[in-house]
């Protein structure tokens, strides 16, 4: 069982930079996969970036490539989401996944933060 807790969203203007955070309960963080997920009004939650319980192997939508990274400090229990070059497209609720496995759809993640906002202006 794992509980996730975002933060670290908000508004910013075209170009500039956010890095979101997900808090992690729990002594066996280490064991899971993380993923970031987000879900813009009218549209699916759609799969941003997965990074595996070692930190490894990293996975990137091909819309964030190149300006967001994934990462995780597993002795903080922590998942971290540094967004760079923002756009107003990248505008939506941003979600904290954790799962056993990696994947990289929605419905392969059993556990779910509630979520936090972005906000991206031109």
């Amino acid at each position: 069982q794992v509980q996730l807790v975002e933060s670290g969203g908000g508004s910013v203007q075209a170009g500039g930079s956010l890095r979101l955070s997900c808090a992690a309960s729990g002594r066996r963080f280490s064991s899971y996969v993380m993923g970031w997920f987000r879900q813009a009004p009218g549209k699916e939650r759609e799969f941003v970036a997965a990074i595996s319980w070692s930190g490894g192997r990293l996975f990137y939508a091909d819309s964030v490539k190149g300006r967001f990274t994934i990462s995780r400090d597993n002795a903080k229990n922590t998942v971290y989401l540094q967004m760079n070059s923002l756009k107003p497209e990248d505008t939506a609720v941003y979600y904290c996944a954790a799962d056993e496995n990696i994947g990289t759809m929605a419905g392969d993640y059993d556990y779910w933060g509630q979520g936090t906002q972005v906000t991206v202006s031109s």
